[in-house]
């Protein structure tokens, strides 16, 4: 059979069984708190990462559509030497996929 414990007894454990959840409870604060902060660093580092591949991939096209418009113009204001040019790229690409004997 179950004993009866005392009125001050059951009251005493009661506090220390507060005291320990309200610890645990400012613990748990504690390591949520601190794991948002790094959680909220590493997200600001991932989106900076991505905003810089961005802009450099962005700079990229820029630079081959800038490329290619040169080209283009070249080819229209010279188009013999842009044949000719044509020419001996395909005759060097010729020349070196010929098998040697």
């Amino acid at each position: 059979m179950a004993t009866i414990k005392p009125v001050e007894e059951v009251s005493q454990d009661f506090t220390a069984d507060l005291t320990a959840l309200r610890d645990d409870v400012a613990k748990l604060t504690s390591s949520v708190s601190e794991f948002m902060r790094i959680e909220s660093a590493t997200t600001t580092s991932t989106d900076n990462a991505r905003q810089k591949i961005s802009g450099t991939a962005n700079k990229a096209d820029d630079h081959v559509a800038g490329a290619s418009t040169d080209l283009a113009t070249t080819i229209e204001h010279k188009p013999m030497v842009a044949a000719l040019i044509a020419m001996v790229a395909g005759m060097l690409v010729g020349l070196l996929s010929r098998g040697r004997k």
